[in-house]
């Protein structure tokens, strides 16, 4: 089977344009809006490094922009207790609005994505797409 490697380029371009407009209202770059996003989505998730490691965004740009977000007030660090090296970051009551219109826009651009497909077929890539990340889970943890 051979599986198109145009999907998750054109899938990241298309959702890239369609937070175009959102990040111009909100006055903040496409990657510190990933950043807000990926944190407020991601709870299990909180340092910078977390944002370079899962989201594969260039360390020095998650520093520019994590400092952009916290300077204006997005986000604050803490220090994790037991690891003066690491510094947690939490999102603010600033940041609240800008994740919920963001996750707003997600769940609009997911809904246009499965427009012209039936509530079965939906059900069964879910399925599907559930079944293969515990592949992929089992494949990291070094299964077959």
């Amino acid at each position: 089977m051979k599986i198109n490697i145009e999907f998750p380029r054109k899938l990241l371009e298309v959702y890239n344009d369609a937070c175009k407009p959102l990040c111009k209202k909100l006055k903040l770059p496409q990657t510190a809006f990933d950043i807000l996003m990926f944190l407020g989505n991601n709870l299990q998730y909180q340092t910078a490094r977390d944002i370079v490691k899962v989201r594969n965004i260039k360390a020095n740009l998650v520093s520019i922009n994590v400092d952009k977000l916290v300077k204006e007030g997005y986000l604050k660090r803490e220090a994790i207790e037991g690891d003066r090296r690491k510094t947690k970051l939490v999102c603010t009551t600033k940041a609240q609005p800008v994740i919920r219109e963001g996750q707003q826009l997600q769940q609009e651009f997911v809904d246009h994505l499965f427009d012209n497909i039936t509530q079965k077929e939906k059900e069964i890539f879910i399925k599907v797409m559930k079944t293969m990340d515990k592949n992929l889970d089992d494949i990291l943890k070094g299964g077959n």
